[in-house]
């Protein structure tokens, strides 16, 4: 470990002392539980984002092993990604890595979602068996229909994590100047989320931040990976959020079918 570069905390406190000082720009919605534009309202703040109000399949959901149906039946997940060019950026609200080209796609009963963006949340917004972790990444696919499917996975504060050195110099200069869309070269998804694809939880919900649209295809991952302290406050100064997580609160779950996918061995 001792030859693996670390994030100083004193930096990362240097950089949000000195973006207190700075201007900031209002934006539509936040992630401040006591702000007029928090997750309570967002369904107020247009008409099209009435889903977050009223909808009945919302996500991020508490992930229940008890509650969740134990199969086999959806095998280990099918991805086929190849490294493909990208950018990354700050939203406003969460760090982005997006593909430009093609990224290569999930493969869910016959349907392609192809690759389009990743980002991160922190704290996790879904939990499992009632747990919160530190970190929570979703890949955002997308078919040829316009459907969408995100695959989740957690991290807790370990070791670094891998991909994350490897863009510390960018998630600084973002941090300085977050109007910059960085080019990144060529970004291997695979390396970006390394996963087990045996075990994973399967249910249907919706966008996790505005219009939360419905039907949504949710994939998050069993495997609890590792991320250091460091490399997560640097993506939340990174943001212009930076004083607020960015995680929606749990939704209902509403009697929705939750499948959890095991090795057949295991039943």
């Amino acid at each position: 470990m001792d030859d693996i570069p670390r994030i100083s905390i004193f930096f990362v406190a240097l950089l949000f002392l000195s973006f207190s000082a700075a201007s900031s720009e209002d934006h539509e919605f936040s992630y401040d539980p006591d702000s007029e534009n928090g997750p309570d309202h967002w369904g107020d703040i247009r008409p099209e984002w009435y889903k977050c109000k009223n909808g009945t399949m919302q996500s991020p959901i508490n992930l229940n092993i008890h509650e969740s149906q134990l199969t086999s039946s959806l095998g280990p997940l099918q991805l086929y990604y190849h490294p493909s060019n990208a950018t990354i950026f700050s939203t406003g609200h969460d760090i982005m890595v997006e593909w430009a080209g093609d990224a290569g796609y999930l493969l869910i009963n016959g349907t392609k979602y192809f690759l389009q963006q990743c980002h991160w949340h922190s704290p996790s917004e879904h939990t499992m068996n009632g747990i919160r972790f530190d970190l929570e990444i979703h890949l955002v696919h997308e078919s040829k229909a316009g459907q969408i499917a995100v695959i989740g996975v957690f991290y807790k504060i370990g070791l670094h994590n891998p991909f994350l050195l490897t863009v510390m110099d960018e998630l600084i200069r973002i941090s300085q100047d977050r109007k910059p869309k960085i080019p990144l070269g060529m970004v291997d998804p695979d390396i970006v989320i390394n996963i087990d694809r045996n075990v994973y939880y399967r249910y249907m919900g919706s966008l996790t931040t505005p219009p939360c649209h419905e039907n949504v295809v949710w994939t998050i991952v069993g495997q609890v990976k590792q991320v250091s302290l460091g490399q997560i406050e640097l993506l939340r100064v990174a943001v212009r959020d930076a004083f607020y997580t960015n995680a929606r609160p749990l939704q209902p779950r509403n009697n929705r079918l939750v499948q959890l996918q095991v090795p057949n061995i295991l039943l």
